[in-house]
């Protein structure tokens, strides 16, 4: 008995049509437009910040009124993660790259040991670079911060 011969199929590539057909589909007008709005927004950008860093400022709050609890933590979490993607966006990388390093610290696996002390440090940097105005790490000031947060967070991750 012999074998039947393979038939291979080729699905479409619907893909080209998703993304605008036969080029990239990236539309000047529409990219020039959302920079536009972007730049309308802009103004509102420390507001917004403000507004994120008091969340933070909150659930530390929270922390220091009930207690060092899953759920506490959790929120301070969520309000840190809110910032490491807002910073940037709101024309605040330093403020991106504090919060990443408060993340780190008080990620899930290691969230109930992180000491607070360290996540107070985080915190007050923020508010301080978010006060001063600094919102790059070319700033002396910010980048010593940062890189001295960094620090303290991955010695006490290696210690656990």
């Amino acid at each position: 008995m012999t074998k039947p011969a393979a038939q291979f199929i080729q699905p479409p590539n619907t893909l080209r049509l998703k993304v605008g057909g036969g080029g990239f589909g990236i539309d000047a007008a529409a990219v020039a437009r959302a920079e536009a709005a972007l730049k309308d927004l802009s103004s509102q950008f420390g507001q917004w910040l403000n507004d994120e860093v008091s969340k933070l400022e909150a659930a530390r709050g929270e922390i220091r009124m009930v207690g060092v609890m899953p759920q506490t933590m959790e929120q301070l979490y969520m309000r840190a993660h809110d910032l490491k993607g807002l910073g940037a966006t709101y024309e605040y990388p330093i403020v991106t790259r504090i919060a990443g390093s408060l993340c780190k610290l008080i990620d899930s696996d290691v969230r109930m040991k992180a000491p607070l002390y360290l996540v107070d440090a985080h915190i007050d940097a923020i508010k301080a670079v978010v006060r001063d105005g600094i919102q790059t790490d070319e700033h002396p000031v910010g980048g010593a911060l940062a890189a001295e947060l960094e620090s303290k967070t991955k010695e006490h991750l290696a210690g656990l």
